[in-house]
This record gives structure tokens, sequence and C-alpha cells, in this order.
């Protein structure tokens, strides 16, 4: 399209777009047939994705971290694994200490194998699959120039592909994203074997799509973008309006899981699951520098959230954090071997009866603000509503004054033995070991990562 085409419909489209409500628009100007059949398409998927038993999602990952802790003994009991270095500052034997990582991180050849990674997802993200036995989509070019006709070699090309694809990169490179990055379905952005920044400019945005894996890159200083037209697939593209500055926006999507990734510093959250999506699964990651972290349900208003389902696992809430780490409206939250080092207001939150479930975390309050003990909030509702609200704490270790004041049955787990198969989450003083890789590793090709 040339470009007086796209000014004229730029014009027309932002005329259109402030009839329609913000909340079905979504930053979508022009909600056309396309975006109407991608919606609807999404909540069916919501409804198939949606686990009616999901204390037996929260069980197999207890499960799965126990048999990693035992196996990690044993070979403690032996002799050498191989060296490597990680940009942790790390050199040691390859100890991985956590299921998921045990799944793939000691095998040298993981660059000629990356779709094992696929195979390795817990918890309610464990249907996703990314871009597995598609082709392999290699970045060359860290540039993002053209919004509509993005240049082949580019991220932003390799998202909009219809196919399923495994996007790595050839090298080293910072990519400053010029507006949000829309991903289509069955993708997987692989970071590893390079380092890959996300940074000084727009975020990454997962809206209505399924089966999506972020592993191993790092996302920083993001802002809003300031909209126009974007294509979002090869084969459409529209007006879209400012976006929020979310890190990650995963919104009426599903499969999705969020790996080994290191954030900070965004204009709006972290990542924000949203808008009906579910089966999500944030793990490995680590997050400093940030005031609202992550926005589980967006509004009081959308109803659908009560199919959300997210795991939140094995990551490190570090320097300078300061909230919502979640913070969750509807649906059931299992957050599950955590280390809150930081945090400034409060650590988990809610409203309009989330399920939260704690397991195994350790939970460190700040040591200068006598007012901010408590590691939940509750809002907008009185204590004879929330106090109905299941909010658990299994296992959990607090320190310097930390407190989780729990509500609901408290016999909620024990007294179903047949949903939770009374399996614990891995104990909490373990946290430290099993969360000391969190965030984008320095992985190098040919040797175990």
């Amino acid at each position: 399209m040339n470009t007086a085409h796209i000014c004229l419909s730029v014009l027309f489209l932002f005329a259109f777009a402030s009839t329609l409500p913000g909340a079905v628009r979504a930053h979508i100007a022009e909600f056309d047939e396309v975006w109407q059949r991608r919606a609807e398409e999404a909540w069916n998927r919501t409804l198939e994705s949606y686990e009616p038993a999901p204390a037996k999602i929260v069980s197999h990952l207890n499960l799965n971290v126990h048999r990693a802790l035992k196996e990690v003994k044993e070979e403690e009991l032996s002799l050498n694994s191989t060296r490597r270095q990680l940009s942790h500052g790390y050199d040691g034997p390859c100890r991985v200490t956590n299921p998921i990582d045990r799944c793939w991180r000691c095998q040298a050849n993981w660059a000629q194998n990356r779709f094992r990674l696929a195979d390795c997802v817990l918890g309610f993200g464990y249907k996703a699959k990314g871009g597995k036995n598609g082709k392999i989509y290699v970045v060359t070019d860290p540039s993002d120039n053209d919004m509509v006709n993005p240049k082949p070699g580019t991220l932003r090309h390799a998202v909009i592909q219809k196919e399923p694809l495994w996007i790595i990169f050839q090298r080293d490179m910072l990519i400053r994203l010029s507006q949000e990055l829309i991903v289509q379905s069955d993708k997987t952005i692989d970071g590893r074997g390079a380092r890959v920044l996300i940074a000084n400019g727009a975020g990454i945005t997962l809206q209505f799509v399924k089966n999506v894996i972020i592993h191993g890159i790092k996302i920083y200083n993001i802002s809003p973008g300031q909209g126009g037209m974007i294509r979002d697939a090869v084969d459409h593209y529209g007006l879209r309006t400012r976006s929020d500055g979310d890190g990650i926006s995963i919104f009426g999507s599903q499969d999705i899981w969020i790996d080994h990734v290191s954030m900070l510093n965004c204009a709006d959250g972290l990542i924000d699951v949203i808008m009906g999506s579910t089966g999500v699964t944030v793990s490995n990651s680590h997050f400093t520098d940030h005031n609202e972290a992550m926005l589980f349900g967006a509004s009081d208003s959308h109803t659908q959230d009560v199919k959300m389902q997210v795991t939140v696992a094995f990551n490190h809430f570090g320097k300078r954090m300061v909230q919502r780490m979640p913070r969750a409206r509807y649906g059931y939250i299992h957050v599950v071997n955590n280390d809150y080092t930081h945090w400034n207001m409060y650590a988990v939150g809610g409203s309009k009866n989330p399920i939260i479930i704690s397991q195994g975390n350790r939970y460190i309050a700040p040591p200068t603000n006598p007012y901010a003990k408590e590691v939940t909030k509750r809002e907008y509702s009185p204590e004879s509503v929330w106090k109905s609200w299941v909010w658990r704490s299994e296992g959990d270790i607090f320190q310097g004054g930390a407190f989780f004041v729990q509500s609901g049955d408290p016999t909620y787990t024990s007294k179903h033995p047949e949903k939770y198969d009374l399996i614990q989450a891995a104990p909490a003083q373990n946290v430290a070991e099993i969360t000391k890789f969190a965030g984008a590793l320095g992985c190098k090709v040919g040797v175990p990562c």
C-alpha cells in the first residue's frame, strides 16, 4: 500500500474507532471481521483449555519438583558434571534445581535440539508447544522500521507469519520496537545462544492467539507505542491505538509460557494476563525495578476471567519491586516456590474472589517499612466479603516480620485428597536454590546451559 493510501486510511479509521467501546477494541481501532473472528475463536479456546480440576495441575507440578530435588541430592553424592559459565557469574557444574530446567539445561546439544524445550513446561501452561516441529526462523536484523511491511529477517517479520515457527537470533541484539509487537499463534521466541534485549521501545502483545513460548530474553525500559497502522499477520493489518506500555500483554490468549525472561522498568505492567486468557505459566524469571508487576484480570466487569488459570513458579522478585506479584481478579492462581526478596507495598493481592494457592514461597518483608509487612492485600471489599475468598498459604516461610493473611476454608486442600493427591510443594527452604538461575541465561552453543 502506498503512503497516501495509508494516510487516508488512518484518518478514516481514527474517526471510526471513536464509536467502539474501549474494552472491546483493546487497542484495535478497526475491530473488523478478522478481529471479531479471532475474538470468538479465542473465547472458544479458553473454554476448551480451562482445567475443570486445577488441583491436578498443582499436584503434578509439585510432584515433579520433589523428584528434581531428590535427583539433585543424588548427584551431589556423585562426582563431577560438565562445567560451564553463565551470565550470572556462576562457574561450576551444570546444576539445575527445578524440573523445568532439568528437562533441558544440562544437555550440551541443546542448540541442535531446541524443540525439546517445548516438552519441559509445567503448570497451567503445560499445553504450550510454541513453534515445535515448525521451521527455524533466524532473526538477522534488529531493526524495526516498517510496521506494515516488515523487513524479512526482523523479529516483526517472523512473528506475523501464520505457520508454526521457532524463532532464534543470529547474534546478540538490542531491538527497539517502534510499535507493539503483535505475535501470531504457534510461535517460540527463543533467545538462547545470544543476548537478546527488547528495550527502549514498545512491548510484546499476544492478542487472541494460542500456543506461544517466550524464552531467554531481557525486556526493559518499555514505553507505550503511539499507535498507527500495524501488520498483525501476513494477510492482515489495521489501525492500532496507543498501547499501554506493558512488557508482555497476554490478552484473550491460551496456552502461553513465559520462561527465563528478565524484566524491569515498563511503563505499565511487566506481564498482564487479561480478558479471558488461560493456560499460562510464568516461570524461572527475574523481575526488578518495577511498581505494578503483574495484573491478572484487568477489570471487575471482565467476568470471563473466572476461567483464568495461571501458574507463577520458580521466579525471583528482586530489588526495588513494589506490588502486584501478582494482583488477581477472578481465576485460579498457583504461586509456588518463588523467592520474594523485595516489595515496598505488598506481594500478592486481588479482588473479585480469585483463588490464590501460595505454596513453598519465601517472603522477606522490607526491613525499613513497618507498614508493608503483610504479604497480601485485598482490594475494594470489606472483610465480611473477602473472608470467604480462598487464599491459602501452605509451606511458605516468612522473614523480616512478613505475614500472610489467609481466608476461605482452612481445610480447602486437605478435605479434597482426590483433587490434590496430598502432594505439598517443595520446602520453601529450597527456594533460593530453585530460583538461583532465574532470568535470561547466558547459554553458549555446544555446552550445557
